[in-house]
């Protein structure tokens, strides 16, 4: 590793955050911190912690000595002061004369003496920092350092690696035992320079930021000459046939309907994927001794209320074996959620029985001859546990390179899994009503479809657009951040739209909720517009939906979690315009194929619903087209408009809202519902 540390940038870091009243302590704590946050080999999704001894003024006035430490929520790779809640340090002090401490006691006194009461929670490791004098204190879990905690003989090796530059802390559940212990280790040799936390991770320390900073990376840099230069020469991973893509996304999506049949009506249903694949992940999934390393358990404790105690590993992915690979592959999630249960219920007992069951689907399903696939509530969560498991592979990876991968056992990955204030990190927040929904929206970029986007994404759903305008809906899926993905595709070519569903599915892992919003409005008299522009408007006001729809319904029953189908359609399905023929017959068209889904597949749990708005200002409806029509009625634009019962203009915003409404409507199909604020020629009875 190399140090990444800039006095110039320091400096700089220094006088931008004294504009804002922060001593230079803390904007060092902050630069520093930002630089280990930033090297995925150390830090990765709110992991490690970092603090500073300074001093502040309280709200009397009074000087006092604190202690900034990482507070919960902060992630170091993007943290600011703000992040490094001031905790008085006396109290905690005082502390280490105790024989006990409860994990609520610990967390009253630290939020007693927070110098900020708004402040975040501070880092279960707080007493750890706290006990140890240094100024500056840092802790990782280094990729490398962690391939080193987790060997049977660390303290040994330790000893070869760091002399006595660096002391050995047995494994303790964070909080006040560790503390105690990791002040017990440096206490019995002051001199040492870090601290290794066996089953754990690593801490430096120093008088300043940089010199805490720069131990760790030196630290870890031996670490990492140590594993390259003692490793065995890995075994050659066998032949294994690759999945072609088009298959990758058919087992992704039957992957993903296991999950939810899995889940038995007592945990959530739909779930969200990331894969991950490449030469490394192909080598170690190629390694029948190097996969089964997984199933030890995490790589660290702090993995676990990520990844859980250990990932489901499948029999290979081959091609043309696609049915009888997803049978023995659903008997395996069955096996491994019941396994989960056993576990819960074996080491509840050990633990009092005052514990109540997570959900028992795995975080990490390794694949060999596909890659990992990361699954999560939503699409940040599995990439996360994906980045997670990747990490954690290269630490297995360096551990059996130069002895024995050794995590901690059943009893602590429990202990850790059901500890309240690891669970806390990942926050309470009620689940959203489409949460793990996987929305696509065809005519992504035009007003209806970015408002219907939007709207689904409020909800909790992931959203892929569909548009021809590549760069439009590129824009659009920006805009709505996260992890919308914005996918070219021409909805009139059947080629585009399977390539466009592939990469939806390799995305998210499946696709639950279509909006079938694209068309075009093409004018003329029906008896004199040509055979060119009647059939261009049924290629994209009918043919067209049938192309996505078809797509959509063969994932849908090949995950078995039900779907709906929603089309924009239009009030003149049923209420034609003159000059409209065109686009009222292959309306009407469109109509009439909705009402085929809803009856053909109402028995796969397929719902299939329609809207039929009216003067939507939109790309179809243009400023000019709406002064047209306003002139032909001898009305005004906005009287043309609001030209409805309730004479109020109808909005993008109102087709989406009713486009939601439709996918909540649990037990509607074949549903045609009206956007129009009243029209009682469209009414449709």
């Amino acid at each position: 590793m190399k140090s990444r540390w800039s006095e110039p940038e320091a400096r700089r870091a220094v006088a931008h955050y004294a504009e804002r009243g922060i001593g230079e302590d803390l904007a060092l704590r902050t630069y520093s911190a930002r630089l280990l946050g930033g090297d995925r080999r150390l830090v990765l999704h709110g992991g490690g912690n970092t603090s500073v001894k300074t001093c502040m003024r309280d709200v009397y006035g009074d000087e006092v000595r604190v202690l900034c430490v990482k507070g919960s929520g902060w992630d170091l790779a993007t943290i600011e002061p703000e992040g490094h809640p001031a905790v008085r340090l006396e109290p905690l002090l005082r502390l280490r004369r105790l024989d006990k401490l409860t994990d609520e006691e610990m967390v009253s006194v630290q939020r007693a003496n927070l110098l900020d009461s708004a402040a975040p929670n501070p880092s279960v490791e707080t007493l750890l920092h706290a006990f140890l004098p240094q100024k500056f204190v840092d802790h990782t879990h280094s990729v490398a350092a962690v391939a080193i905690a987790d060997q049977p003989e660390v303290e040994e090796i330790c000893r070869r690696i760091y002399g006595e530059r660096l002391a050995c802390v047995p494994y303790v559940l964070p909080g006040f035992g560790l503390a105690k212990a990791a002040a017990s280790a440096f206490e019995a040799n002051p001199e040492v320079e870090g601290l290794m936390l066996i089953k754990h991770g690593i801490f430096t320390f120093g008088a300043t930021a940089r010199e805490a900073y720069e131990r760790m990376i030196e630290l870890v840099t031996l670490a990492e000459s140590y594993i390259a230069v003692t490793a065995r020469p890995r075994p050659k991973p066998r032949e294994q046939s690759r999945h072609p893509a088009t298959d990758e996304a058919e087992l992704l999506a039957a992957l993903r309907g296991m999950l939810g049949s899995a889940a038995q009506g007592k945990w959530p249903r739909h779930w969200i994927m990331d894969c991950r694949k490449g030469p490394d992940i192909e080598a170690f999934l190629g390694d029948d001794k190097l996969a089964a390393c997984a199933l030890r358990g995490p790589a660290t404790p702090d993995h676990i209320i990520r990844l859980k105690g250990k990932p489901l590993l499948l029999l290979p992915a081959r091609c043309g074996e696609l049915k009888a690979w997803a049978e023995k592959a659903a008997l395996a999630i069955g096996d491994y959620a019941a396994e989960y249960e056993n576990y819960f219920q074996r080491q509840n007992a050990r633990a009092g029985g005052r514990k109540k069951a997570l959900d028992p689907m795995p975080r990490i399903i390794l694949v060999p001859g596909v890659g990992i696939v990361g699954i999560g509530k939503d699409k940040a969560d599995a990439k996360i546990v994906a980045d997670l498991f990747e990490a954690a592979m290269a630490s297995m990876i360096g551990a059996e390179a130069i002895g024995r991968y050794e995590p901690i056992g059943e009893d602590d990955q429990f202990d850790m899994e059901y500890w309240s204030l690891e669970q806390a990190k990942l926050g309470k927040s009620a689940p959203k009503r489409l949460g793990g929904h996987v929305v696509v929206v065809t005519g992504g970029a035009g007003a209806i479809g970015a408002a219907t986007a939007t709207a689904f994404a409020r909800e909790g759903a992931e959203i892929a657009l569909l548009d021809i305008d590549s760069q439009a809906v590129a824009r659009i899926a920006k805009s709505l951040g996260g992890s919308a993905l914005a996918v070219s595709c021409d909805v009139t070519d059947q080629g585009s739209v399977a390539s466009a569903f592939t990469k939806v599915v390799e995305c998210f892992g499946g696709v639950d909720i279509l909006v079938s919003n694209a068309g075009t409005a093409l004018t003329g008299m029906i008896a004199e517009i040509s055979d060119e522009i009647l059939r261009r408007s049924f290629e994209i006001n009918f043919f067209a939906h049938q192309n996505v729809a078809r797509e959509a319904v063969a994932i849908m029953k090949r995950q078995k979690l039900g779907g709906v189908l929603l089309f924009n359609v239009s009030k003149q399905a049923v209420n034609p315009g003159p000059n409209f023929g065109a686009y009222g017959t292959s309306k009407a068209a469109l109509l009439a194929l909705v009402r085929q889904y809803a009856l053909e597949h109402g028995a796969d749990g397929i719902r299939a619903n329609a809207l039929n708005p009216d003067r939507i200002r939109s790309g179809l409806l243009t400023p000019q087209m709406i002064q047209q029509r306003a002139a032909t009625r001898g009305v005004s634009p906005s009287e043309y408009m609001a030209g409805n019962l309730l004479r109020e203009e109808v909005t993008a915003q109102d087709v989406a809202d009713a486009f939601v409404a439709q996918a909540l409507m649990q037990k509607t199909t074949g549903d045609v519902m009206t956007v129009d604020g009243g029209n009682v020629a469209a009414m449709m009875r």
